[in-house]
């Protein structure tokens, strides 16, 4: 039986600009097989959309708490979002 995919919306808060966070996100992603975007917004957050597993999202979710060794992630908001046609993970 395939696993149930879900999405998420993630904002991350912190030192999250100009780190590589992006980078990271998109990195991090790849490798647990989750689909979606991440860009910058103008209050100097980053949005995370992703599409995955609950256990990949799980993972996922967990990572974006640690970001990249220059990050200083402060908080990691989480919702629930619609899923939409993706085909890799993407920086925006």
């Amino acid at each position: 039986m395939k696993d149930t995919l879900s999405a998420r919306r993630y904002v991350v808060r912190g030192r999250v600009q100009g780190v590589g966070f992006r980078n990271f996100a998109k990195l991090v992603a790849r490798q647990l097989g989750v689909l979606g975007y991440a860009r910058n917004l103008a209050d100097g957050s980053v949005e995370v959309y992703a599409i995955g597993t609950a256990a990949a999202l799980s993972d996922f979710n967990a990572l974006l708490y640690k970001g990249p060794p220059w990050a200083e992630v402060r908080a990691v908001e989480e919702l629930e979002a619609a899923i939409e046609s993706h085909q890799s993970f993407v920086i925006l």
